[in-house]
């Protein structure tokens, strides 16, 4: 009697166990069919596209300069180095101003001081050996030519004994702006042509235009081949080039 009374309660669990198993198989038979049609439209729409990457350069030169130039030395007293920094600075000046370069185009930083400490073993006994003094001269002129020059002149005033640290000049162009958007004007040209001449060889028609990604504008020395991720901008020579480049992807037929 017992396992006569017991008989439909199983027999009703079971049931409902295949019920549920029937259904998840159901569900993910669904899924799977929505997925690879999902999948295949993507696949699709990347089928129907062509991605190229067009790019443009032009020459440029350079139309301003910034020139800094630091004198830097030591005494034994605070007193004596700021006078030695502030005679060194007054050559120097003079120097670039006999030069061509208009005194308003310097301009003067401030004296900068510190004590140099004397150590033993890595601690500080407490005595100063001597005080450093600094001073920054910044010239900054559109005479990019004049700048050069006397640079690479300056030696003549270190032959003579004044202290300066010569970090050569700094040329920048001015007229960027005006490059840029002729750039990557002719960069999406040379991308169209480019996905043209591919499309044409297999026997496609190039189609609308569908997503463009312009790259960081790269200015480099002559015939340079650096670039960079965020882009480029060289400022050691007067001369100078200027590429861009874009990301297209065009629709095909």
């Amino acid at each position: 009697m017992s396992q006569l009374n017991e008989s439909p309660i199983i027999t009703v669990e079971r049931r409902k166990a295949i019920t549920i198993i029937v259904s998840a198989v159901i569900i993910a038979l669904a899924l799977g069919v929505g997925l690879t049609q999902v999948g295949t439209g993507f696949a699709t729409r990347a089928g129907n596209g062509i991605t190229v990457t067009g790019s443009a350069k032009t020459s440029a030169v350079a139309d301003n300069a910034v020139w800094t130039l630091s004198v830097s030395l030591s005494s034994p007293t605070v007193g004596a180095a700021v006078k030695k920094v502030d005679s060194d600075v007054a050559a120097l000046s003079s120097y670039l101003t006999q030069g061509g370069i208009a005194a308003d185009a310097l301009t003067l930083g401030a004296v900068s001081t510190y004590a140099n400490e004397e150590y033993v073993n890595g601690n500080s006994t407490g005595r100063i050996l001597s005080y450093r003094a600094s001073r920054d001269v910044t010239v900054r002129t559109n005479d990019v030519q004049l700048v050069s020059k006397l640079s690479q002149g300056i030696g003549t005033l270190l032959g003579t004994g004044i202290n300066v640290n010569n970090y050569g000049p700094q040329y920048y162009i001015s007229n960027l702006p005006e490059l840029r958007p002729e750039l990557m004007s002719e960069a999406m040209k040379d991308a169209k042509l480019r996905a043209e001449s591919l499309t044409k060889a297999v026997g496609g028609s190039l189609g609308s235009l569908a997503n463009v990604k312009a790259g960081p504008i790269q200015i480099t020395t002559p015939d340079s081949t650096m670039t960079a991720d965020y882009g480029a901008y060289d400022t050691s020579t007067i001369n100078k080039t200027v590429s861009a480049t874009v990301s297209v992807t065009f629709n095909t037929n």
